[in-house]
């Protein structure tokens, strides 16, 4: 008779994990900030400084590529040098690099009832194109000028590779080399301490908890518990401050985090130790942050709507609040009926005057 069938389980397959200096995605990540650092608090002190320094047609620049021409920039790779990254979309077929913007939407998932159209249909028209768009992304996240002029850069290829490739040169010129010069002794030490620790066993979720040292939001937890992530690369930043970014190239997840030394290592770098503090201690220096913090620590757990109505804040002002309060890690958040509730964590108030102690007596 035949033998019995047996059903086998495959044990899932153990995503690589490390900790490395990767200057391309770190100074993308960067120049995505810029895009952002006037409505959300807490970058790196640089990102603020450069912003201003920028000219208006320069800022618009960046925004139109690094945010409209996204995902034609989007290394799938790791880059020993951000010019040898630029060289190569430079020596890019045109289409194929227009192509990879919409290979990346194609995968995204649809609203529903959004109806399936032919890449001839989307490039038709700038209409069709904002339709497109407006079928996979929230509508508050589409900004409809800047979509206007990536579509019509998109009708054009190779004008299109010019305009991203002349601004990434000139970025790196300008801002990004010397900045690069500066930081990288830094950020090489934090890369040194972190390949003391032992990933093996670990999972992407466990292993991002471990390199950022606090619980992540809770978005960042179900894409980490993917098990199709077959790959976690940690990148460590001089500008991201309290933030976390992500680029998720063929299963992989870049995670660009705040540069520090894990705990319980034996490496010392006061220049990491002190950037470290001055993110914490920046969400601190706002009264209104401040008050938040009080009202918490006095009365217990708040809701983002009871925040506002405490404080007559405006909804944006007081997500941006919370936002940075809770990525410093003095505030948890979870769901309360569908709203963000938050609590103080009195563990990150004891911790940061621990370091500032320290910071003072040696």
């Amino acid at each position: 008779m035949p033998a019995p069938t047996t059903d086998i389980v495959r044990k899932p397959q153990q995503a690589t994990i490390m900790v490395a200096l990767e200057p391309v995605y770190h100074l993308l990540n960067s120049l995505m900030l810029l895009n952002k650092s006037e409505y959300l608090s807490g970058y790196g002190e640089w990102v603020t400084q450069t912003a201003v320094s920028l000219s208006p047609q320069q800022l618009h620049l960046n925004k139109l590529v690094l945010l409209g021409l996204h995902y034609a920039i989007v290394p799938n790779r790791s880059w020993s040098s951000f010019e040898a990254y630029v060289d190569n979309l430079a020596a890019h077929d045109p289409v194929a690099l227009r192509n990879k913007i919409l290979d990346a939407y194609e995968s995204l998932s649809c609203k529903p009832g959004t109806p399936i159209v032919e890449r001839a249909q989307v490039l038709s028209s700038a209409e069709a194109y904002l339709d497109y768009l407006y079928g996979r992304f929230p509508d508050e996240k589409i900004d409809e000028a800047i979509e206007r002029e990536a579509y019509a850069l998109m009708v054009d290829p190779p004008t299109m590779q010019q305009t991203i490739v002349n601004h990434l040169r000139e970025m790196w010129q300008i801002i990004l080399k010397p900045e690069w010069q500066r930081i990288q002794p830094m950020l090489q030490t934090s890369v040194t301490a972190f390949a003391h620790v032992d990933f093996s066993g670990m999972t992407p979720l466990e292993a991002a908890r471990t390199v950022v040292g606090q619980d992540l939001p809770e978005h960042w937890e179900i894409m980490l518990g993917n098990e199709k992530v077959t790959q976690v690369v940690f990148v460590p930043s001089a500008h991201i401050g309290p933030y976390l970014g992500t680029f998720k190239p063929n299963g992989a997840v870049w995670l660009i985090f705040g540069a520090r030394l894990p705990e319980g290592t034996d490496v010392t770098s006061p220049d990491l130790s002190r950037s470290e503090l001055l993110v914490r201690l920046n969400a601190l220096a706002d009264d209104t942050r401040l008050r938040i913090l009080q009202i918490i620590s006095e009365e217990g757990e708040q809701c983002s709507q009871d925040i506002i109505n405490r404080l007559s804040l405006s909804q944006s002002a007081a997500s941006r609040h919370l936002k940075q309060l809770s990525a410093t890690g003095y505030l948890t958040e979870r769901r309360r009926d569908g709203a963000k509730c938050y609590s103080l964590n009195p563990d990150r108030i004891e911790g940061i005057l621990q370091a500032l102690s320290y910071i003072l007596k040696n």
